[in-house]
């Protein structure tokens, strides 16, 4: 099994180069890319079964180096879990933009360019979900960075060229940081290996063990979109095109968290920051709902309610009991899915009623019934209502928040509440308003213009597009996607055992020391 490990990376690495090589041949590209991804769902589901049942993480020194001077890769539970997740959700992406490059032409994501960022980017999320120490996990973020930025600006438009320099910027701010908390943790301790870094870290003073702790979540809050570090994403995501646009929300913001979650219960389990993450955890749910609420168009709507659902990731990270963490991967599955299901569903309904504001679209439920349906079942599952994995997610993340019983606990669970129900209102008024508002219905369109008036100054209010026809391919893409949503919910008893069993193995980690160095490759 041990060999396979690599592959996770390496495979869509290839990809890359070979979509590159083949950059005037469409279908090659795609065939390519679609092969790619597939074989690396395949090996990280046959990993996650076998570290599953072994409860043995696998650990490969690459390039025969010894620990902790090589590269080393790691995949225990949850790293596997986040690949096969990612793999899905990237495929399944892919499907989508095929279909609208095979509609649009090379206008929005160019064939030529797209296949091999789009799979560098993959290579760079899977390289971060299994490395093994901090400097890799740095060279993931880089390799994200350098993929995201060429996919966030495709097109070359004044606005997504505007945008992708503030991502950018940013990214590099927190890039910076990143590296100076390594140099840091070197200089220290002599090393970046996880695994002896959880050995070592008792033996700094306490004040410069909480540097760093510090250093290190500021630039993974800021990968992640935590409040107030999050001011970049809403305005960052909306412009780019649609598939672009549904892998960065339900991605990339996940590495950020993965990153808090693999440093917190490995590296700094004796530093104590949990009341500092619940507060900070409490202003990113509230301070991101009331941002949706007041939204008129569905891509800012989604981009504020991804920036209030890491609140609740940051509040199961801070509870810190083996529960708490198993549920946080859990909502962690659950918001990858579901917040890129939305996302896909608005570039359908961009595509179909020419615009994405709410104030502008309207009557979608008789035109497109299948849109309308695709939009409501993971909206609703976002908002939380029951039996959907959204309500599970966050149902266990309040029983273990309940179980601690702190006083700052039970505001938290008042603020998830009050947040679920925000997320609820405002993803249901731009359905109610897009969905069931008629055209020809001109009394109630004058009183309902006159209800949600307020928002006629919100940004990109009254931005419209030219209509378009809807692909066969993007469609199922769409409604593939809904169906894996609604799978998070059948199959939510296994799901959630390996993510309680993942809880469980974070809390008490099996190091890379003890795996004896692994495999050698």
């Amino acid at each position: 099994m041990n060999t396979l490990v690599p592959l996770l990376v390496t495979l869509p690495l290839l990809g890359a180069a070979v979509a590159l090589i083949a950059g005037r041949h469409r279908r090659t590209q795609v065939v390519v890319s679609i092969i790619t991804l597939t074989l690396v769902c395949i090996i990280a589901a046959v990993l996650l079964v076998a570290v599953d049942s072994s409860d043995v993480p696998f650990a490969v020194s690459v390039g025969g180096w010894p620990i902790p001077f090589g590269i080393v890769l790691y995949v225990d539970r949850l790293a596997a879990l986040l690949v096969v997740v990612s793999s899905i959700v990237l495929l399944a992406v892919l499907l989508f933009s095929v279909g609208q490059g095979a509609a649009d032409g090379d206008d929005e994501t160019p064939v030529s360019i797209f296949h091999p960022s789009y799979l560098i980017l993959a290579a760079g999320i899977f390289n971060a979900f299994i490395a093994g120490d901090l400097f890799n996990l740095y060279v993931g973020f880089e390799i994200l960075l350098v993929a995201s930025y060429v996919l966030i600006t495709l097109g070359g438009t004044e606005s997504r060229i505007r945008t992708g320099v503030v991502y950018i910027v940013v990214s590099l701010v927190s890039s910076i940081l990143f590296l100076s908390a390594i140099a840091a943790i070197y200089g220290a301790l002599g090393t970046v290996n996880m695994a002896q870094l959880s050995q070592r870290m008792s033996e700094l003073p306490q004040q410069t063990q909480l540097v760093l702790h510090i250093l290190l979540l500021l630039a993974f809050s800021i990968k992640a979109a935590v409040f107030p570090l999050s001011f970049w994403l809403p305005d960052s995501y909306p412009t780019a095109p649609a598939p672009v646009t549904a892998v960065f929300a339900g991605l990339l913001t996940k590495v950020g968290v993965y990153a808090m979650i693999r440093t917190e219960t490995q590296i700094f389990r004796d530093n104590d920051v949990n009341t500092l993450l619940l507060i900070v955890a409490l202003a990113t749910m509230i301070v991101g709902v009331l941002g949706a609420v007041a939204q008129a168009e569905l891509k800012r709507i989604l981009s504020f309610t991804l920036v209030s659902h890491i609140g609740y990731m940051v509040f199961g990270l801070a509870i810190a009991t083996p529960a708490a963490i198993g549920a946080t991967i859990y909502y962690t599955v659950h918001h990858i899915v579901v917040q890129t299901t939305l996302f896909l569903a608005v570039g359908l309904v961009e595509r179909r009623a020419g615009s994405t504001s709410i104030l502008k679209v309207r009557g979608l439920m008789r035109a497109a019934p299948l849109l309308a349906v695709l939009y409501f079942i993971p909206a609703i599952n976002l908002g939380g209502l029951p039996p959907f994995s959204g309500f599970i997610g966050k149902f266990a993340l309040f029983d273990a928040a309940a179980s601690v019983g702190t006083p700052l606990m039970m505001v938290l669970i008042v603020a998830g509440i009050i947040t679920s129900l925000l997320t609820l209102y405002s993803l249901m008024r731009a359905w109610n308003l897009s969905f069931w508002r008629e055209d020809e219905d001109d009394h109630s369109e004058s009183e309902t213009e006159a209800r949600i008036s307020y928002l006629g100054g919100a940004p990109a209010a009254a931005i419209e597009t030219r209509r378009r026809v809807i692909p066969r391919i993007m469609t199922a893409a769409t409604a593939g996607m809904v169906a894996v949503t609604i799978a998070l919910t059948v199959f939510a008893g296994p799901l959630y055992d390996v993510c309680a069993r993942v809880g469980a193995s974070l809390m008490d980690p099996v190091t890379l020391v003890q795996l004896e160095e692994g495999t050698q490759l």
